[in-house]
């Protein structure tokens, strides 16, 4: 059974790079603090059918600020997602075990724009 590791939050310029979807649910269209990321993600939430359940399942696993980044690493991968709700579950358990971070889902995120930037600039 691997060693649940320690919860670690991500910078949230860092996040942003990686998720910049998310920022259009923020107040005025941005967002600025962990909190309005945490206001972003339920309205995310809601709008991609993920359950209150679900959601406040990833929060006490993952704390706020990763459940709150885990919906916006699924919104920018929705095409990919058929299920947004059953995908944070899955996430979620696999946490709980000290089976997943966010580390290389986002790093794989900000590779997908580094190489989109590189092709349009």
């Amino acid at each position: 059974r691997p060693k649940r590791e320690p919860v670690r939050n991500f910078p949230l310029g860092m996040v942003m790079r990686a998720c910049p979807e998310i920022a259009i649910y923020g107040p005025g269209g941005t967002i600025g603090s962990w909190r309005e990321m945490m206001g972003a993600a339920v309205v995310v939430r809601s709008m991609l059918g993920v359950s209150p359940s679900a959601y406040q399942e990833a929060c006490e696993v993952m704390g706020p600020e990763n459940a709150a980044t885990a919906i916006a690493c699924i919104l920018e991968r929705i095409g990919h997602i058929n299920s947004p709700g059953g995908y944070l579950r899955d996430l979620t358990r696999k946490a709980a075990r000290g089976e997943f971070s966010l580390g290389p889902a986002l790093m794989a995120l900000l590779r997908v724009d580094g190489d989109s930037n590189r092709r349009t600039g």
